[in-house]
Formats: C-alpha cells, structure tokens, sequence
C-alpha cells in the first residue's frame, strides 16, 4: 500500500472483488487493461512536458536566471541527469515492488519538483527542481513496460510501447505552440504551477486505480510465471545478468544516437536555431519542433505495430535509424530549405525516430523474463543519455563560437555556430546504426536461455 494514501486506496477483497466475482478465470477486458495501463503513461506524459518545455521558453529563463548557452543546457539537462540516474534502480524496484508505488510516488515528487521550478528565486532552485523532477517521473516508462506486461498480452507489448511514446508526445507537444501561448499570456510560472497541481492529481488517481497485476481485481494475469524476479539477486547482479545479453548492451547505447538529436533539437535548439536560420517568429519555430514531435508520436505506434506483425526487430529498427540520420543531414546541412520541404523533412525525421520505441520489445525478447524489468530500466537509461549528454555539449559548442552578439539581452549564434554544434547529433546516430548491425534478430521470440 502507498504509504499516505491509504485513507484513499479501495479494499480489494471489498470495493473490487465484488464487481468480478464471476470472473476470476477470465483475462482483464481491454477496456481495464488500457485504463491501469494509461494512468502509468498520464505521468510519463507529464515528464515529457518537462522534458522539452525550455525549448520554448529559452528567452525567459536565460534572462530570469541571466544565463548564457552553456548554462540553459545545462539548466535543461539536470533533469536527465536524474532521470538516467534513476533508470537502473527503477527497473530494479519495478521488478521487486511492483509499478504502483513507483508511479505513485512519483507523481508526487513530480509535482512538488514542478512547483520548486516555477517559483525558484535562483538558477540553483531552477535547477534543483529539474533535477527533482527528472528523477520522479523516471520512473514512469519502465512502469508502463511492466503493467502492459501483466494487463495485456505479449503480441501488443511493442504496440504498448509505441502508444506510450505517442502520449509522451502528447505532453511534447504540448510543451511547444500551446505553452508558448500559456506563456505570452500568463507568464512561465504561473503555468508551471498549474502543471504541478495536475501532477498532484494524477498521483491521487494512480493510488487509487493502479493494481499491478489484474488478479488484484480478480483476473488472470498475462505475465508468465518465470517473469518473477530471483530473490536472491541483488542490485548489481541483476545488472551484470542483463550486461551479459550482447543485445542487452548494445540496445543500452544505441537508443541516444535517435533520441538524443530529437531532444536536443526539439527539446532545446531547435528554436533559436529556426527563428535565426529562416527569420521567423518562436511561435512559428515552435510549431515546426511541434510537428517533428507529433511525427514522432504517430511514428512509435506505427513502428511497434509493424515490427509486431513481420515479427522482425533489427532490421525494421536499421531502416528507421538510417532513415533520420539522412533527414538531420538536410536540416543542418542543407541552407535554407524551402518551408514546405524543411516541414516535410521534419515530419520524416519524427516518423523515422519512432523505431526507437522497439529498443523495449527487442530488449525485453533478448534476456529472460524475470530481467525484462531490469532491462527496460538501462534502455530507457541509454535513451536519456543521448539529450542528456547533447543538450549541454552543443550548448558549450555554440557558446565557444559566440561573438557577443545579443538581441533584447539574449545571446544570438551564428549559423556556422549551430552547424558545428549539430554535428555532435550527426555522429552520435552514425554511431547507432554501426552498433545496430551487430544486434542480433530476435523474431519476436522471448529468449529463456544465456546466449553471448
């Protein structure tokens, strides 16, 4: 039980199992299993908000905060630093106390963080808020891995996936055009203390709702049995045992060369980058970062569905890869695109990068069940690193090229400055589709047994 939430929580042997009495032998109907499952992705949806909310308030917080490039990346990047932080202990914790507590708790961290942001005084309470925020909702993608473990059956699990980064993009999205207008016309902080309060009520409703497995509410459970984790195994051991799966580690470093350059560019530089490239307003740049997120939410689902159904993993995901890497190519390259063309390639940038989302399923099939937990944590820890790391490097780039330029007191860069900048991107996805080759196919198969 939730510790602070009990007065709150319904008697499973009262409150629910007299509403299933008669079905104790049946599994979750869909309708459940996409509620309980969908709560868990409602706080994976308020950290992708924060994720890349400074994307589009750069401006007000290098002015409030009198920061230059390298110290609004690193401002956006202390929330990566907890979140990758939190990754291996989460997909520990997730295997041994179950998705509730963590979602629950985190939510509630989530939103104090949240609060500390929008009514820090100081770049250290600013940042410190980040960082509480980063590290609470880190623990919401790896929970969803493993509710839509137990709440649905293995043949969605990639699609599950998919539509996770699809609500997640619902939240990026919303940190684009639409706060930019919350912002013009409330201010920063005050929007970021109404997304704090809706933060406080996602975690009443997960401490309500959210069983982990759907026997709590009087249904068979989709989790075989061998995905119990060993008591036995600790934290390092569980690591180690998921380390020994070639795969495990590969998918471990490859997730950040597409992540990465998507959240470093719609996430932070995108904007800035757009407004002094082809002149245009940050509203205008923002609904082009805007499409490039939606892009990639219709692109998670559509990947992960796919590759469930040709039962292929390494070759859907090199095609995806390759895909984007020639797309950020022609967006920093390429001088002055026209606009249509620049928004089209946007879109197939996004589309493309969904193929991450197979990292999960294709991890999950790499090592035996009761590590799926574990492994999804250092996956999604890999993918962090990528804008982790990319954030702030090309804003330290960008600032050793600066000339003292400022418009309004903000510090402008040069075009140069920005190519250069990007090229870090570039080389990071070259990177993932080198280590990709040398994944090996799972099929769509769930590997029980040690292969090197």
């Amino acid at each position: 039980m939730l510790p602070g939430f009990a007065s709150l929580l319904p008697d499973n042997e009262k409150s629910i199992r007299y509403m299933t009495r008669n079905a104790v032998s049946h599994l979750p109907p869909l309708r459940l299993a996409w509620f309980i499952w969908g709560l868990g992705a409602a706080l994976y949806l308020t950290g992708f908000f924060h994720r890349v909310a400074p994307a589009v308030i750069t401006d007000e917080l290098m002015r409030d905060f009198n920061l230059g490039a390298a110290g609004l990346g690193n401002l956006s990047a202390f929330y990566f630093y907890t979140y990758v932080a939190m990754q291996v202990p989460t997909g520990i914790l997730a295997d041994r106390l179950g998705p509730r507590v963590l979602l629950g708790w985190g939510a509630l961290i989530a939103s104090a963080g949240a609060l500390m942001f929008a009514l820090a005084p100081s770049f250290a309470v600013a940042a410190a808020g980040r960082a509480l925020i980063g590290a609470s909702v880190a623990v919401a993608f790896v929970c969803m891995l493993k509710l839509a473990a137990h709440w649905l059956d293995a043949r969605r699990f990639a699609l599950a996936s998919g539509m996770g980064l699809c609500v997640g993009m619902v939240g990026a999205v919303s940190a684009g055009a639409p706060l930019r207008l919350g912002v013009e016309a409330f201010g920063w902080r005050p929007v970021m203390v109404a997304i704090g309060m809706a933060t406080l009520v996602i975690a009443a409703l997960i401490a309500w709702f959210v069983r982990e497995d759907p026997t709590a509410y009087g249904y068979q459970s989709y989790a075989p049995v061998d995905a119990r984790p060993s008591q036995g195994e600790g934290i390092l051991q569980g690591i180690l045992s998921v380390l020994r799966y070639r795969n495990a580690w590969l998918l471990v470093l490859i997730p950040g060369g597409v992540v990465g350059p998507l959240l470093t560019f719609a996430g932070l530089w995108g904007v800035p980058f757009l407004t002094r490239r082809y002149e245009i307003s940050a509203n205008e740049a923002a609904i082009y970062t805007s499409a490039l997120l939606l892009a990639w939410a219709a692109g998670g689902p559509a990947f992960g569905a796919f590759a469930d159904r040709v039962q292929r993993r390494k070759s859907v995901y090199l095609a995806g890869t390759i895909t984007l890497f020639a797309g950020w190519l022609l967006v920093i390259q390429v001088p002055a695109l026209p606009r249509v063309v620049l928004l089209g390639v946007l879109i197939v940038i996004g589309l493309a990068s969904g193929a991450m989302i197979i990292s999960f399923a294709f991890g999950k099939e790499s090592v035996p069940p009761h590590l799926a937990g574990t492994s999804a944590g250092l996956i999604n820890m890999g993918v962090m690193v990528g804008p982790m790391t990319l954030q702030p490097v090309v804003g330290w780039i960008l600032e050793t090229s600066w000339d003292g330029t400022r418009i309004d007191g903000t510090p402008v860069y040069s075009l140069s400055a920005y190519q250069w900048a990007f090229s870090a991107m570039l080389i990071w996805t070259a990177a993932a589709i080198v280590l990709l080759a040398f994944t090996r196919e799972t099929y769509g198969q769930q590997q029980r047994v040690a292969t090197a």
